[in-house]
């Protein structure tokens, strides 16, 4: 059975100042959305489900209908505020829907099989998906084991200002523990810096394990995220801003023993589109790649 892969395109892109899923970075109006599928393809994936929202369906599909049609089979999910509640009474004031963990959770209905899940507006490199292709591919494995790609820090900082990177603890096995959020990390010379809750420069070697929210799921993780998605209400579901986030749902998981997530390391380069001025960045690392014929200048 070939995997799914399963692509996160509802964010409102408040930060970046509008979709930003429909940006171009390629030469011939490819997204970074087209570079996610071609690597999907290439490497074995048999079906992509969009999760967006109803609100600007009709332009999403205008820009991806039938592009893939004889490629690959595509379905759509739908992320809404009143999705998935069962029965929860929706608080007054509340716009947004309630995170990754609450888009995931959405697309239940349309995956039957091992998937994967990514960003809509991260470039994750070739390498990364046919790692996740093979793992996922291979039988044998418990409904339980989950996988994530492991970045190497280093590779997934900008040289235009800070970011935020979850670095992850690992056992002797490549055993995913626990991932820890680290805020404004930037270079500082040979090493990696960050500031910490109180306020404090600490460094990091650039040499740890990052997630960058690649993750190998079973259709099992459906279970789980519908107890901790209905506890989650039940104790966050009155505070406006309150998301409900894939890496703290796995992390539970791990803690509670329930489930066992192996970390697969790329030496792939991420980079992705948060701001405005990241397009510039992203259309010239693709422009480079083509150069070094890892992609073709026109995709479809």
């Amino acid at each position: 059975m070939k995997p799914t892969l399963l692509i996160l395109a509802g964010g409102m892109g408040s930060r970046y100042g509008g979709l930003k899923q429909f940006d171009p970075i390629g030469p011939n109006g490819e997204t970074v959305i087209d570079y996610s599928i071609y690597d999907a393809v290439a490497v074995g994936f048999g079906k992509v489900v969009f999760v967006i929202r109803r609100y600007f369906e009709d332009a999403f599909r205008k820009m991806m209908d039938h592009k893939f049609d004889r490629l690959v089979k595509t379905v759509y999910a739908y992320q809404e505020l009143d999705v998935c509640v069962n029965g929860f009474e929706l608080p007054a004031g509340r716009k947004k829907p309630w995170g990754t963990g609450h888009a995931l959770l959405t697309a239940e209905g349309v995956i039957d099989e091992p998937f994967a899940v990514i960003n809509a507006d991260d470039f994750y490199g070739s390498g990364s998906f046919k790692i996740m292709a093979d793992y996922l591919s291979t039988p044998g494995r418990s409904d339980d084991e989950y996988s994530m790609i492991g970045y190497t820090l280093r590779n997934t900082l900008s040289e235009y200002g800070c970011v935020c990177r979850g670095v992850c603890r690992v056992d002797k096995e490549m055993l995913l523990r626990k991932i820890v959020e680290r805020e404004k990390v930037d270079k500082a010379g040979d090493s990696v810096r960050y500031f910490d809750e109180c306020g404090q420069e600490q460094h990091l070697t650039g040499d740890e394990v990052v997630s960058m929210n690649f993750w190998g799921f079973k259709p099992s993780i459906f279970d789980y995220l519908q107890s901790l998605f209905k506890q989650f209400l039940k104790e966050h579901g009155d505070d406006l801003d309150s998301e409900f986030f894939i890496p703290t749902a796995v992390d539970h998981l791990i803690v509670s023993g329930k489930i066992q997530v192996k970390v697969l390391m790329t030496e792939e380069r991420w980079f992705g589109i948060t701001y405005r001025d990241d397009r510039a960045i992203a259309t010239t690392a693709v422009n480079k790649l083509i150069e070094q014929g890892r992609y073709p200048e026109r995709l479809w």
